[in-house]
This record gives C-alpha cells, sequence and structure tokens, in this order.
C-alpha cells in the first residue's frame, strides 16, 4: 500500500501524498523526537522529510525494505544536519500532553519507563551518542528489523546489531540500576 502511494506521489498526485502523511508523519515525527529531544525540531525534521520525499519520490525503490525505513533513513540524514546546527531539549514529560504524543501505544521501552522513572530513562538516552541512540530509537522503539534499521541508516547489518549491542549496554550503565539493565536487554525479538 506504501509503495503505491509512494509511486502516485511521484507522479504529482496530491492525494497520495496527503495519505502517506497521513499514515507515516507519527512514526517520523516519533523517530525524529527521540533523535532531538525536542518536538519543534522534530517537527522541522518532519517537514523535511516530506518535503524530500515531494522532490524525491520516484527515487524510492520498492522491496528494498520498505517505505518507512526509506522515510525514516530521509528522517535520520536530517537529524544529523540539525545536530550541528540546533541545541537539544529533553524530551517532556510523560504527563504532560505533548509526552503522551510523543509515546506509542506498543512501545515496551516507553510503557516500562512511564512506569518507572521517565526523566532518568530520557536523560540516558539523551547523553548516548547518536550512532547508539539512533539504533535503539529504530528498532526498540520503531521497532524496524535490523535490515530496515540499517538501509535507514546506510550501513551494514552487523553494524546495527553492534551499535544496538552496545547503546543498550551504554543505556544500561547510564540509568545505574539493574531495572534499567534488564529493560536494556529485552530486545522485543530475534530480527534478521
Amino acid at each position: 500500500m506504501h509503495d503505491e502511494l509512494i509511486a502516485r506521489v511521484a507522479m504529482g498526485d496530491r492525494e497520495a501524498f496527503g495519505e502517506l502523511y497521513r499514515l507515516c508523519h507519527p512514526d517520523v515525527f516519533r523517530y525524529a523526537s527521540h533523535m532531538c529531544g525536542s518536538p519543534s525540531s522534530a517537527e522541522d525534521v518532519v517537514q523535511d522529510v516530506f518535503l524530500a520525499v515531494i522532490r524525491d519520490a520516484s527515487r524510492y525503490r520498492p522491496g528494498r525494505s520498505g517505505v518507512l525505513a526509506w522515510l525514516l533513513g530521509i528522517a535520520h540524514n536530517h537529524v544529523r544536519r540539525w545536530r550541528h546546527r540546533r541545541v537539544f531539549f529533553p524530551l517532556p514529560d510523560a504527563d504532560s500532553e505533548e509526552g503522551r504524543r510523543l509515546s506509542a501505544g506498543t512501545d515496551p521501552v516507553g510503557s516500562l519507563a512511564r512506569e518507572r522513572h521517565q526523566a532518568e530513562l530520557t536523560r540516558a538516552l539523551l547523553s548516548l551518542p547518536a550512532r547508539h541512540r539512533e539504533v535503539i530509537v529504530l528498532c526498540d522503539l520503531q521497532e524496524l528489523s535490523y535490515e530496515a534499521a540499517a538501509d535507514a541508516l546506510g550501513c551494514a547489518i552487523g553494524t546495527v546489531r553492534s551499535r544496538l549491542h552496545r547503546g543498550r549496554a551504554r543505556l544500561a550503565r547510564a540509568l545505574g540500576d539493574m531495572n534499567g539493565e534488564a529493560i536494556c536487554r529485552a530486545p522485543v525479538a530475534r530480527r534478521s
């Protein structure tokens, strides 16, 4: 379905673009928010991503790893550019309206974090180097496969796996307790 929408966007179909935006905006926004730590910066990244879609929809190749991975790859590139130009702020508290908007209903790390020290987890996540934070966000929070995450980041699957392993270990150390370690070592499912 998403592949068809991209093809229609490439042909200039505005309705297809609107539908693609409606379907994919929440995932792109959530990724950008976790990476930037600022909802306003995340909205700017989302805007840049969908402008790129309008401009480059014809460059999408169906069958690689999917539209969402392609969009998150574009978001990844824009976040990297933003990182050099912007100051990042902590994510909002989980109890705020904005914090609830960022959470995903099937986000196991987010659900546990809301129950236990959301602010600590957020600070720990934002303290990680970007290369570790982005794989944790893509694989654990966005629940992409290793292959889709590798495609989004433009790197090898092995790189994603090693960064994820190191990122989870650093996150556990940053949290400094067994609960944090248990959260970080509980992958959703083995990914190929």
